[in-house]
């Protein structure tokens, strides 16, 4: 089909379920610290153990195609190393990639490894990318690595990467983290072209690949059947060396004190301004005499997020944790006997991992008890006008737009206004499961 380079899932060549030493036989010797000058399908007898790395070497030869793919490997050392594991070698969740003549120009190492009792972390994070003829410099990193700082963010930082390989073996977490949803928020978020390869084994819950572009994406999910798909897309490189979004966020905390923010409403010309007052939920509001929606607490994703639900055709809401605020201007085309809940959460995250999460989120609850709101939702009928916004601490923002059975939507706006974070959307392309503004506090880990 004339592909220029392919990626494979992680996990792919070996599988699931091993111990150290059960794994043990399948690990390929890669010296990590190679010139990159090696080529495994012409030079084989160059190392013991490489019989994986000359296949995939032989493939991307072969074919003239530039390839990335994921293996175990190991590597011996020294018991004075004080790293060294006691049975004096580390073995690696590898990313390897190879130019279109076979040679091995990069090598990977998982550095947050998600649960793997097989395999090390490696000493330092590597920061590794590979040049190609047809659209530069290519980042890599796997699976659990794009919800951390090292080397993820880091690595793209750096280098100024825009076309990222990332081998996955992701289990699905909705609403706010699956596949699709979250690889498609990173590739906006930092303005890069996204190759994600995620295996498919619905029973894990893994699936959901894709190639993504900051305002296109061309994905497969599929829960119901087994077969895997090849997903093939021409994509524009981007090549632009203007500041991404977040760059540009970096300095959005010049004046936190306006007194008065002002945000575009739902109608995107008349100016809302929102004064910081303190309304105790349940309270009279200012307008007139309805009744403030009450807040309540619901287990979201294991974290205890802090609600209010979105009642009515139209609205507008405030819900606040910690030194989070996140406000919600609604309008629902049709009503349906849907509920919708808008919750915000700010705190550290401690269950599969920990790291720092701030979060405003309006979610599709799973019934219509307050209870239900955080539960896993996979299809909708609500199409909603929205504009959700918080007053996020940190500038990594990943704007999540899920809709009904699991399908992507892109906001019609979003980034900084006057020191909040904005995404608006007029009218989802179906119903809307989950718009969410998933802020990552990479400090306060």
């Amino acid at each position: 089909q004339g592909a220029q380079i392919i990626v494979f899932p992680e996990d792919g060549i070996h599988g699931f379920n091993f111990t150290r030493s059960s794994i043990y036989p399948y690990l390929d010797f890669v010296l990590h610290s190679h010139s990159g000058k090696w080529n495994p399908c012409r030079e084989p007898y160059l190392f013991n153990d490489t019989e994986v790395i000359q296949r995939l070497s032989c493939m991307a030869l072969k074919n003239k195609i530039f390839l990335v793919a994921n293996l175990g490997t190991k590597q011996p050392c020294e018991h004075t190393d004080p790293h060294c594991p006691p049975d004096g070698r580390y073995q690696f969740n590898t990313n390897v990639a190879f130019d279109d003549d076979g040679t091995l120009v990069a090598t990977y190492r998982k550095h947050n490894l998600y649960f793997e009792y097989a395999f090390d972390t490696p000493p330092e994070p590597d920061y590794k990318h590979f040049d190609t003829p047809f659209a530069g410099k290519f980042g890599m990193f796997t699976c659990f690595d794009i919800l951390f700082f090292e080397p993820a963010v880091n690595l793209i930082r750096q280098y100024n990467l825009k076309q990222i390989v990332y081998p996955t073996a992701w289990m699905n977490q909705l609403p706010l983290l699956s596949a699709v949803e979250f690889q498609q928020a990173f590739a906006t978020a930092f303005n890069v072209n996204i190759l994600a390869a995620n295996i498919h084994h619905p029973t894990l819950g893994m699936t959901g690949s894709g190639i993504y572009t900051p305002v296109k994406s061309f994905i497969y999910h599929n829960m119901e059947s087994y077969g895997g798909k090849l997903i093939v897309a021409e994509i524009p490189v981007i090549t632009m060396d203007h500041e991404t979004n977040l760059e540009s966020n970096e300095r959005f905390r010049e004046n936190l004190h306006d007194s008065c923010r002002t945000f575009t409403s739902t109608s995107l010309d008349d100016q809302v301004c929102l004064k910081e007052q303190e309304e105790t939920p349940g309270r009279v509001s200012e307008k007139g005499n309805e009744q403030l929606p009450p807040t309540f607490y619901a287990e979201m994703m294991y974290d205890n997020f802090t609600f209010v639900p979105v009642w009515g055709e139209k609205g507008e809401l405030r819900v606040c944790a910690n030194t989070l605020c996140c406000y919600l201007n609604y309008r629902r085309a049709v009503l349906t006997d849907e509920l919708y809940a808008l919750g915000v959460f700010d705190g550290l995250h401690t269950v599969h991992g920990t790291y720092y999460v701030q979060a405003c989120a309006l979610v599709k609850c799973g019934g219509l008890s307050f209870s239900s709101c955080g539960q896993e939702v996979t299809d909708a009928t609500a199409l909603i006008d929205f504009q959700l916004w918080g007053n996020m601490s940190t500038p990594y923002i990943f704007p999540l737009l899920l809709t009904s059975g699991i399908t992507l939507d892109f906001a019609d706006h979003m980034g900084w206004k006057n020191n909040h974070y904005f995404m608006s959307k007029n009218r989802t392309s179906s119903g809307l499961l989950t718009a969410a503004l998933y802020g990552r506090w990479y400090e306060k880990d």
